[in-house]
């Protein structure tokens, strides 16, 4: 049997930009998705704190160090600027192993920093 279990959570990141005529993603500072292990391309979760809404996507790289969150295309419509959300990963893993997984958590501050 397969579970489907959290692998990587950014938590409380601040959406810096929106561009509904992109063709779709949520680009992320590349240094965060470094520490949380997600890939580019990789399916993620989007879960709006301001409104309840959850949206799924795919991560693409931003600029290191720049703190970008950016929804892109049909997820723009998923957040304002300003708004503040945690990007999820998962992974699928057997029976055996899943009661072993430990997540990776990042936590940023008011400016999409990682806090140390």
């Amino acid at each position: 049997m397969l579970r489907t279990m959290l692998k990587s959570k950014i938590h409380r990141l601040k959406v810096i930009k929106t561009n509904l005529y992109y063709e779709g993603s949520i680009t992320i500072d590349v240094r965060l998705m470094e520490k949380a292990d997600i890939l580019p391309g990789e399916k993620v979760e989007v879960l709006n704190l301001n409104s309840g809404l959850r949206l799924e996507t795919y991560a693409i790289k931003g600029k290191a160090n720049s703190g970008i969150v950016c929804l892109n295309g049909p997820s723009s419509r998923g957040a304002c600027v300003g708004d503040e959300v945690i990007v999820l990963s998962y992974v699928c893993i057997d029976d055996k192993n899943a009661k072993n997984i430990k997540p990776k958590i990042v936590a940023v501050d008011g400016k999409n920093r990682i806090k140390h």
